[in-house]
């Protein structure tokens, strides 16, 4: 149960139309945060779930100068910003023998950029007490498979994005965490592995509690954290 943890709090959220985002837009709003949706999809593309939360669709945050003017757009829409969630990210498999650089460079884009810059776009407008959170992913901390390489690769960078931010904006009273899920249960992760046993995944709901408590002034001591998420994994 998050309550009304983050009454009076302004947030936004990238990937805000992508399975996950979506759910941790829902939570916050019935935590009682203002929330503000970020999206490279076009804002008609919308989900219909996130209703009237207001929406800035069309922003590829992985330039920085999109990510900058966006978070000014979204700060002004909520009258501040105390907090990012990093939610943008996506997953592509490949052998490093057997593809070439293109997909190393969409998933540092979309990944690893989007996080950087929209965490760098972020800061000058986060006061004293702000968040930053970045989803990262487990198996990033573990040895990488087959295929895994790019993935992993992005992602890791993730965590030694949210370890170094965090130790320079300490003193502003600024927490930056990371959250790394193991496989997560949506609809596009069943169709990939149909025969896995969904029960053992980690639901999007408890992502979003976890980030509602990482947001909240509970969690005022809690930085360069990264937390496993990963169910029964």
């Amino acid at each position: 149960m998050t309550g009304q943890l983050l009454q009076g709090k302004r947030v936004a959220v990238t990937g805000a139309f992508g399975a996950l985002g979506v759910v941790v837009m829902r939570a916050l709003e019935a935590a009682g945060a203002s929330v503000a949706g970020i999206a490279r999809a076009p804002a008609s593309k919308a989900p219909a779930q996130l209703g009237g939360v207001a929406v800035f669709g069309g922003a590829d945050i992985s330039d920085a100068a999109v990510a900058e003017s966006t978070l000014r757009a979204v700060a002004q829409k909520l009258g501040g910003l105390d907090g990012l969630v990093n939610v943008a990210g996506t997953f592509r498999w490949g052998k490093v023998a057997d593809n070439g650089s293109d997909i190393w460079e969409l998933l540092h884009r979309t990944n690893l950029l989007t996080a950087v810059n929209a965490s760098r776009a972020a800061l000058p407008l986060l006061g004293a007490q702000g968040r930053i959170i970045c989803i990262g992913a487990a198996s990033a901390a573990a040895k990488a498979g087959v295929g895994m390489g790019p993935y992993a690769a992005s992602k890791a960078g993730v965590a030694k994005l949210t370890e170094a931010l965090a130790e320079e904006v300490k003193d502003r009273s600024i927490t930056v965490n990371a959250i790394l899920p193991s496989v997560i249960d949506t609809a596009a992760n069943r169709a990939d592995m149909p025969k896995a046993d969904f029960s053992r995944w980690v639901q999007p709901g408890q992502i979003a509690d976890l980030i509602v408590f990482l947001l909240s002034e509970r969690a005022s001591a809690i930085t360069g954290a990264l937390i496993p998420i990963v169910g029964r994994a």
